[in-house]
C-alpha cells in the first residue's frame, strides 16, 4: 500500500504582477509555499512591465484570451475568459486558489465551480471600493458565500458584507517585507520628512507638500521627500514651484532601497483617504519610523497603530490636524523618538515566520476538509 503523502498545490491568481502592494504579497506568499515544499503556479490575466520577479520553480500561466479570439462583443470576451480560467483550473487542477482584488475574486469562484479546485478570495483594500455598487455587494455576499475560504485585512470590513460573509471570513495580516527587518536606527536623524506611494489622487501627497509649506519658515532645514511615481507627479512637482518649495521638496520617483534611504529619516507621512492596510505604513513602523498617517475607513490604520503611543492618527483629508501632528512631532524629538521605539515592535508581531504559519495553517485546514 503506498502510504506516500499526495503533494499540495496551491495557485495564486490576480491580474498582473505589476509592482504594488498586493501584488508583492502574492509573490511573497508563492515564494513562500514553495519553500514549504508546496507546488505553486501563479494564474495571472496579464505581463505588464516592470513586474515582480518569481522564484525558479514557479509556474506562470497567463489566462487571458489570444488576441485573434478577441471579439467585438464584450459577453462574449467575457465568457471565453471564464472558460480558459475554467480549462486552466480543470488542467492543472490546483488544491486551492487564493485570488484578490475586485471582479478577480468573483472569476475565481464561478470558474472553479465543476472543479475540485477549492477557492479562497481575499480582500486586500478598501472593501467598498473594491465592490463599490450595491449590485457588487450583492454578488460579492452571493459568491463569497460559495467559496471555501475568505481572507479580510481588517475586523472593521466584515461589517461591509452579510452576516454568513463576515461571520465565515478570517482576518490574516500581510507579513513584513524582509528587507525592513533590522534594527532600529539610534544616531542622528537627518532633517527629513518621507513619504512612500504611488502618486495618485488617493495618496493625498499634495496635503502633504501644503501642510509642509505651512511649517516650512519654522523648521527651515528640513524637506520633504516622497519617493514613488505615478500620474500626479508633474503636478506635485508644479504645486512645489508655485508653493515655493521647490528646492525643499524632493521626489526621486521609484527606487529599489526605500529601506536604507528612509530608515534615518525624522518623520514619515501616510495621508491616503483609503488603504486596506498599507504596506508602507508597516514598514515605516517597522524601521521605527515616527509615524503620522490617516484613519482610513477600512479601519488598517487602527489595525497597526495606537494613536499616541506607536504613532499619531489624524482624521483623512484634513490639512490642519497634519500640520499639528507634523509641529508636535518635529517640535519634541523625545516624544517622537518614544513612538518611534513603540513603532519598531511590529517587527516582532508581523515578521514573516510568525505571519506565513497563519496563511499556510488556514489554507492547510480548507484543502484538508
Amino acid at each position: 500500500m503506498n502510504h506516500e503523502k499526495k503533494e499540495k498545490k496551491i495557485a495564486f491568481y490576480i491580474g498582473s504582477l505589476r509592482k504594488g502592494g498586493a501584488e508583492r504579497v502574492f509573490v511573497n506568499l508563492a515564494e513562500y509555499f514553495q519553500k514549504e515544499g508546496y507546488r505553486v503556479l501563479m494564474v495571472t490575466q496579464y505581463r505588464k512591465e516592470d513586474e515582480y520577479v518569481l522564484a525558479d520553480g514557479i509556474k506562470r500561466i497567463l489566462s487571458d484570451i489570444e488576441e485573434e479570439k478577441v471579439s467585438s462583443s464584450r459577453i462574449l470576451n467575457f465568457v471565453r475568459r471564464l472558460n480558459k480560467l475554467h480549462v486552466i483550473w480543470k488542467r492543472e487542477r490546483p488544491d486551492l486558489v487564493l485570488s484578490c482584488i475586485g471582479k478577480n475574486n468573483f472569476m475565481a469562484v464561478v470558474t472553479t465551480i465543476g472543479t475540485a479546485v477549492k477557492p479562497v478570495v481575499s480582500v486586500v483594500g478598501e472593501a467598498k471600493e473594491e465592490y463599490p455598487s450595491k449590485s457588487m455587494r450583492m454578488l460579492a455576499d452571493i459568491l463569497f458565500s460559495h467559496a471555501a475560504g475568505i481572507i479580510l485585512q481588517t475586523e472593521r470590513s466584515r461589517s461591509f458584507f452579510c452576516k454568513k460573509v463576515g461571520r465565515r471570513a478570517v482576518v490574516l495580516p500581510n507579513s513584513l517585507n524582509p528587507d525592513f527587518i533590522r534594527p532600529r536606527y539610534e544616531g542622528k536623524r537627518e532633517k527629513t520628512i518621507v513619504s512612500v506611494g504611488r502618486m495618485d489622487a488617493n495618496k493625498n501627497h499634495e496635503m502633504q507638500i501644503r501642510a509642509f509649506t505651512a511649517l516650512k519658515d519654522r523648521y527651515p532645514d528640513y524637506k520633504l521627500v516622497i519617493y514613488g511615481d505615478g500620474e500626479l507627479r508633474s503636478n506635485l512637482e508644479a504645486l512645489a514651484v508655485f508653493l515655493g518649495v521647490s528646492e525643499r521638496v524632493v521626489l526621486p520617483g521609484v527606487v529599489q532601497d526605500v529601506a536604507r534611504r528612509i530608515e534615518r529619516a525624522s518623520l514619515f507621512l501616510l495621508t491616503s483617504y483609503s488603504e486596506g492596510v498599507s504596506n508602507a505604513l508597516i514598514e515605516a513602523l517597522a524601521l521605527g519610523l515616527p509615524v503620522i498617517a490617516t484613519d482610513v475607513p477600512s479601519g488598517g490604520t487602527q489595525e497597526l497603530m495606537t494613536d499616541g503611543v506607536n504613532g499619531l492618527i489624524i482624521p483623512a483629508g484634513e490639512q490642519g490636524a497634519l500640520e499639528a501632528a507634523m509641529d508636535r512631532l518635529l517640535g519634541d524629538a523625545a516624544f517622537a523618538d518614544q513612538l518611534g521605539r513603540e513603532a519598531a515592535k511590529i517587527q516582532e508581531k508581523l515578521a514573516p515566520k510568525r505571519v506565513n504559519a497563519m496563511w499556510k495553517a488556514y489554507f492547510d485546514g480548507i484543502i484538508k476538509n
